[in-house]
């Protein structure tokens, strides 16, 4: 598999990451599908997993399947969500879920520490001073790197307009942003790439099919139902539909190949919780960037919705129930 540089870090990393967001017990991935899994991207050259505290016991299942692999490949996790009750401004406390992560990881150090969404006030309160974005957090990075715990640091966030003023700062080497950056998403386009790219930081896109919402086609939703659609939305499902059906190229295929047809991104993230979906997923991949006239296809339709609405949920519910528009987590059952 291509691999590219992930930005200052000098890290080679290969096109295509192991999510962990799905590899948990939680969605019913049993351990031994998940090591199976995990080996047969190490042998399709995958050579990067990420994870965080709140993918509920990911960590853990990860730690099992990665256990004994003497492939060299790159790991990360988050600071987020742990220990409960959970105090973002506690350093202790975050040390010791940097801890419990290598505990349950069976690691004794990280690639990548992440801070997970701390570029959305409520969700996680990191920042003493939200102008200098300073917070304890930034002061335990800086002393894991110095212990050889972590190597470098990176923000993992989802927001379009916060998150570039985080990276300006210029305190981090990797970016994770998600559900901004898509067939059908673009606002990362408008500061968290560019800004990114200024500080020389490695660009990853998490959640580029949204979750499931551009894994494959929902004809009978986009015709009649999922009423928390908009019109120029459903309009703009109509045309990607029209497309993928014109090119012949599934829709999950098309999704990850348009993000790997931007040379700045140097990886995108793929939540495969089985052989067959990480086979899929690589094969995908394999194929290589867009054509130029398919990519310029595919501006036209994005350009059609260039915002996201605010009555639309975070994580489109195809097939479930809906919650409200606003974060992923009232937007999933």
């Amino acid at each position: 598999m291509e691999k590219r540089i992930l930005g200052r870090t000098g890290l080679e990393v290969s096109l295509l990451g192991m999510g962990g967001a799905f590899i948990t017990s939680r969605v019913g991935t049993e351990r031994d599908e998940a090591r199976r899994a995990v080996h047969r991207a190490f042998e399709l050259g995958i050579n990067y997993v990420d994870t965080a505290p709140s993918y509920s016991d990911s960590e853990e299942v990860l730690g099992y399947a990665l256990d004994g692999v003497t492939r060299p490949f790159y790991l990360s996790t988050k600071l987020g969500g742990r220990p409960q009750p959970f105090d973002p401004r506690d350093k202790s406390g975050l040390r010791r879920s940097v801890e419990e992560s290598l505990r349950l990881l069976r690691r004794d150090h990280l690639d990548i520490l992440f801070i997970h969404e701390p570029d959305r006030p409520g969700q996680y309160d990191w920042w003493t001073d939200w102008e200098s974005f300073h917070g304890p957090v930034n002061e335990l990075l800086d002393e894991l790197k110095a212990e050889g715990i972590i190597r470098f640091t990176g923000l993992g966030g989802t927001t379009a307009y916060e998150l570039p003023r985080i990276v300006a700062t210029g305190r981090y080497d990797v970016v994770l942003t998600a559900f901004n950056y898509s067939l059908l998403w673009r606002e990362a386009t408008i500061a968290v790439l560019p800004e990114a790219k200024r500080q020389g930081m490695g660009i990853i896109v998490g959640s580029p099919l949204q979750q499931g919402a551009l894994a494959r086609c929902y004809d009978a939703q986009i015709r009649s139902g999922a009423p928390w659609l908009s019109p120029p939305r459903r309009e703009q499902y109509r045309r990607l539909y029209a497309f993928v059906d014109e090119i012949g190229i599934p829709l999950a295929e098309l999704g990850m190949r348009f993000v790997i047809s931007n040379p700045d991104i140097s990886m995108t993230l793929t939540g495969a919780r089985s052989v067959a979906e990480v086979e899929a997923n690589a094969a995908a991949v394999e194929k290589g960037p867009l054509p130029r006239e398919i990519l310029d296809r595919l501006q036209e339709i994005a350009d059609l919705v260039p915002f996201r609405p605010w009555e639309e949920p975070f994580v489109m519910p195809f097939e479930r129930p809906y919650r409200g528009p606003g974060p992923a987590s009232r937007g999933v059952a």
